[in-house]
């Protein structure tokens, strides 16, 4: 990438995450209205996507930007999902001093631009894995796209790597790297995730792993921009069939404790170590749309 994101590429991206945005809702709610008659929660109201716009609150240096950007927070609460947000922000203006030195080409100049996708989704039944997924393009002197998605299923006994949906989530991520070999390595993928969601105070994975990147520069930037449109559609292709392998089996009021117990695991690793979390806190974002990721109801024991 050059130094310099052309506004052109900016608009790409930037529509493209809305658009991977609308196409995720849809899917998703075409799984509320999919439940079957016999699966559990299936006397409620299949539940839509409500959309919350949001603006950036900029204080950088003192002095507050008069278009900081913003984003469009997109929520639901169902009789599948417990809760899901499926969030998008284009966001810009200026890095505080405190944080330049951790942001690649902010030390020179603080000014900065942002656009991605965030999601997270908290199913009702233990028996249905948890998932994340975000995309972004970031550029301050420097430009380059970061992301990757991975998968918490809730029950001890499902956290396998030869469990059926972690072979399948696997092997979709895998494919989406294998298309765009030469800028996306699968192998250091995998790993980056398996070590970056990590709890290290507990010495445990919080999922079963996924993939992970960031500061992707090869110096194509089509080529980047391609692999990161790929892990949108491989996030699409394979969770909503996760879901509805899953979604019509009951389950224990044991299990829906264990559930409780592991998304704790979830919002220590959220609030102690996410990057995402940090930077959003660090420049304005929506407070409400950063901490969406907390699921609604969750247990220490």
């Amino acid at each position: 990438m050059s130094e310099t994101l052309s506004e052109a590429r900016k608009a790409r991206a930037r529509a493209w995450f809305e658009t991977l945005r609308d196409d995720i809702c849809a899917a998703f709610e075409a799984l509320e209205a999919a439940l079957p008659a016999h699966a559990p929660f299936a006397e409620r109201a299949a539940g839509r996507f409500v959309r919350t716009p949001w603006t950036r609150a900029d204080h950088a240096g003192g002095s507050i930007k008069s278009d900081p950007g913003g984003g469009v927070m997109a929520s639901m609460q169902g009789r599948v999902f417990e809760k899901v947000g499926v969030h998008v922000s284009t966001v810009f203006g200026e890095f505080a001093p405190e944080f330049r030195k951790d942001i690649p080409g902010a030390e020179t100049d603080p000014r900065f631009w942002a656009s991605g996708i965030s999601l997270i989704a908290h199913p009702h039944n233990p028996r249905v894995p948890a998932v994340h997924m975000n995309t972004r393009l970031v550029a301050t002197t420097k430009a380059w796209f970061g992301g990757g998605a991975d998968l918490t299923p809730m029950l001890d006994k499902r956290r396998r790597q030869d469990d059926p949906d972690t072979v399948a989530f696997h092997a979709a991520m895998r494919a989406a790297c294998d298309a765009h070999a030469r800028v996306a390595p699968y192998e250091r993928y995998k790993r980056w995730c398996d070590e970056y969601f990590y709890l290290r105070h507990r010495g445990e994975m919080r999922g079963i792993g996924g993939i992970f990147y960031d500061y992707l520069d090869s110096a194509d930037w089509e080529a980047d921009f391609a692999f990161t449109q790929e892990v949108g559609r491989a996030f699409i292709g394979i969770y909503p069939e996760l879901v509805r392998t899953n979604f019509t089996t009951p389950w224990s009021a044991a299990e829906r404790e264990e559930q409780l117990v592991r998304r704790g695991r979830y919002v220590e690793f959220n609030l102690l170590y996410d990057r995402g979390t940090i930077f959003g806190l660090r420049t304005g974002g929506n407070v409400e749309a950063i901490l969406s990721s907390l699921p609604p109801v969750v247990k220490w024991p």
